[in-house]
């Protein structure tokens, strides 16, 4: 089986693929163009698809009709059309778990930035202006025994209230499809419906699965309703936050704060005015930048190009429907 990889992975990932005898290419540059990213699918039975600028869609499952697997290096899977793949009996595999505690941890990092203005601070110790003691410039706010709202508490989301549990005993509220009973348990997570969770959050913190209907989800609407003290968190996508709706609410002191790992649109541009903002950390999707999490990334995938191959079902699959 030859299976196309469009950028390297770590060599814990490369070793498991060499040692199952698999036949890999890597293109020599990275930065490929579409049409160079799709003569390459053409020639493969297989890929390894690290990030998520080229989509998997009707389109491209009628022009590569030779792919059988597809092995994602992320959790997210909203660059693919699953319902087609698994019309074609494709499996899609993604890397869960491995790398929840990594993105918990960056989520959990954004939301004491932004409650202490590190940012802002930052860059007035490297500019040299530190100034004069000013008993009410710029402060921060406290988190203990604040309110933190989830939408999406699963695995990631789980990970980062235990976190903000432990460190600031926060009660925690959530929005999901189902309920966590894991949490509710050992956490004392209350579910709730939208309304009362952007209502209710002091800190707001996604987590969720993208879909395509939630593009904007959180937008002026939604901002308009949350509370001024409220810091918004979002390192899932950035598709669910209306980027300039967001900077209206921070700029007009409808909301407190925002810390984001992910940015409509990604990458952001340098001269977006949400960056000028005292009260707004934003880091370049560092989510999973760990050496132990991008270890286990590059595990899971191969395994699941492994098992593919030796015609076992991949051991994080994300339609397993297409099993039964």
């Amino acid at each position: 089986m030859k299976i196309f990889i469009n950028k390297r992975i770590p060599e814990a990932g490369m070793q498991l693929l060499k040692d199952a005898n698999l036949e890999i290419f890597i293109p020599e540059h990275e930065n490929l163009s579409h049409e160079e990213w799709l003569s390459y699918c053409k020639s493969n039975d297989a890929i390894l698809s690290v990030g998520g600028e080229f989509k998997f869609d009707k389109d491209f499952f009628n022009e590569c009709p030779n792919i059988k697997a597809i092995a994602l290096y992320s959790v997210g899977f909203d660059h693919v059309d699953i319902q087609e793949a698994s019309a074609r009996k494709i499996p899609v595999g993604n890397t869960p778990d491995v790398l929840s505690r990594a993105t918990s941890d960056v989520a959990f990092l954004l939301m004491q930035s932004v409650a202490r203005r590190a940012s802002y601070n930052f860059e007035k110790v490297k500019s040299g202006n530190w100034g004069d003691f000013d008993p009410l410039h710029a402060l921060g706010q406290e988190l203990y025994g604040k309110t933190l709202g989830i939408f999406g508490l699963g695995r990631i989301g789980y990970e980062m209230a235990k976190k903000s549990k432990a460190a600031f005993d926060m009660d925690i509220i959530y929005h999901n499809r189902h309920r966590n009973e894991e949490a509710e348990k050992n956490l004392g997570a209350q579910y709730v419906s939208f309304d009362e969770l952007i209502e209710q959050s002091d800190v707001l913190s996604i987590h969720a699965n993208f879909k395509t209907e939630q593009k904007d989800l959180f937008n002026a609407s939604v901002f308009d309703r949350m509370k001024k003290n409220a810091i918004f968190i979002n390192t899932a996508r950035g598709g669910f936050h209306q980027q300039k709706d967001l900077y209206d609410a921070l700029s007009g002191h409808k909301i407190w704060g925002a810390g984001l790992d992910v940015t409509n649109p990604e990458p952001i541009f340098k001269d977006d005015p949400i960056l000028e903002l005292s009260n707004v950390c934003v880091l370049p999707h560092i989510g999973s930048a760990t050496e132990e999490a991008r270890n286990g990334m590059a595990k899971l995938a191969a395994e699941n190009l492994i098992a593919f191959s030796k015609g076992k079902k991949m051991p994080a699959c994300v339609n397993l429907e297409i099993y039964s």
